[in-house]
C-alpha cells in the first residue's frame, strides 16, 4: 500500500507566498508520518508557478536523516526533469500528461504530441540518473471542455506509456467529476491489462465524495493514493471553482475502516502535522 502526500499540490495555487522556513518546517513533520512519498516541490517556471519558486532552497533544509518517505517533484520539461534529476535524495518525477488537448496546452504549454515527446526524453533522463517516473494522466475521467474522453482513451494513453517503460501511472480526477462506478471501471480495466504498471489515484473531490472514491478504487485493485492533509489545494490550471484533493485524514480513515487495513503511519506525528497546517494554509 502507497500513500502519498502531496503538500506541493495543496501550495502551489495560493497567491500569497509561504515563508521557505514555514515550508521547510511542515515538510519535516510530513516527513515524520510514515507516508510512502512526499510529493514537496516542482522544478518549473517560477512564472508558471510562483509559490514553489524556492524549491531547490526548501530541499536543503529537509531532514532526511530518519524518514522512510522517498521525495517526489513534478517537472513540465526536460529542463525542469534534468534539474531535479542532480538531487540525489529526489527518487520520483512526475510529468502531468493529459487526455484533454486544451489542459495540456494550460499546464504545459505543449500539445499532447509535444508532451509524449518530452515525456520520453524524461523517462530516458530519469533511467540516466536512477530516477522513476510517475505519469499523471490528468483529466483522466472527463474534462470541461467538451472534449473526446472515453475509458478506451484511457487505455490509449496507458499502452504508449508501456511502450516507454512507464511504471507507475497516476489517474487524475483533475476537476473532481468522476463517480464510483467511472473510477472503478477505468482502475479495474487497466488494472487487469496492465499488471506490470503500478496506478495510482489522484482524485480530486468535494469532501463528502472523499470516501465513497476511495472505496471505488480500492476495490478495483488500486493500491496507490495520493491526499494532501485537510485536503488543501487542487490544480490552478484546471478552472475557477476548483474542488480540492482528497483529504489524507479522510482516505487514511476510510482505507482503515471499510478494509481493516493497517498503514503504518505515526498518527501522533500525522496529527501534530495537522495542526501545522493552520500556520501554512491560513486563510483556507
Amino acid at each position: 500500500m502507497q500513500l502519498i502526500e502531496c503538500p506541493r499540490d495543496a501550495m502551489q495555487g495560493l497567491t500569497e507566498f509561504i515563508p521557505t522556513n514555514t515550508k521547510i518546517a511542515y515538510l519535516n513533520q510530513l516527513l515524520k508520518v510514515g507516508f510512502h512519498s512526499i510529493d514537496f516541490g516542482s522544478f518549473v517556471s517560477p512564472k508558471a508557478i510562483p509559490q514553489l519558486r524556492d524549491t531547490e532552497e526548501v530541499l536543503a533544509g529537509l531532514d532526511l536523516s530518519e524518514t522512510k518517505s522517498s521525495l517526489l517533484a513534478i517537472v513540465a520539461n526536460t529542463r525542469g526533469a534534468e534539474q531535479a534529476a542532480t538531487h540525489k535524495v529526489i527518487q520520483y518525477l512526475g510529468f502531468p500528461l493529459s487526455i484533454s488537448e486544451t489542459f495540456q496546452q494550460r499546464n504545459t504549454n505543449k500539445s499532447i504530441a509535444e508532451a509524449f515527446v518530452q515525456l520520453e526524453e524524461i523517462q530516458h533522463i530519469c533511467l540516466k540518473h536512477n530516477k522513476t517516473l510517475v505519469t499523471y494522466i490528468s483529466m483522466g475521467f472527463g474534462n470541461p471542455y467538451g472534449e473526446p474522453f472515453s475509458a478506451e482513451i484511457v487505455g490509449e494513453f496507458v499502452a504508449s506509456l508501456e511502450k516507454m517503460g512507464v511504471k507507475i501511472v497516476s489517474l487524475s480526477d483533475t476537476i473532481g467529476s468522476s463517480n464510483p462506478d467511472l473510477i472503478s471501471a477505468i482502475f479495474k480495466d487497466n488494472i487487469e491489462a496492465y499488471p506490470n504498471i503500478t496506478f495510482g489515484a489522484h482524485l480530486h473531490s468535494t469532501p463528502h465524495t472523499i470516501a465513497e472514491k476511495v472505496i471505488a478504487a480500492y476495490e478495483a485493485g488500486c493500491r496507490r493514493f495520493d491526499g494532501a492533509i485537510r485536503g488543501f489545494g487542487g490544480c490552478p490550471m484546471a478552472k475557477d471553482d476548483l474542488v480540492g484533493n482528497m483529504a489524507t485524514e479522510v482516505m487514511v480513515a476510510t482505507l482503515e475502516d471499510q478494509f481493516g487495513l493497517s498503514l503504518g503511519l505515526d498518527k501522533k506525528a500525522l496529527g501534530e502535522a495537522m495542526l501545522l497546517s493552520n500556520s501554512v494554509f491560513p486563510l483556507h
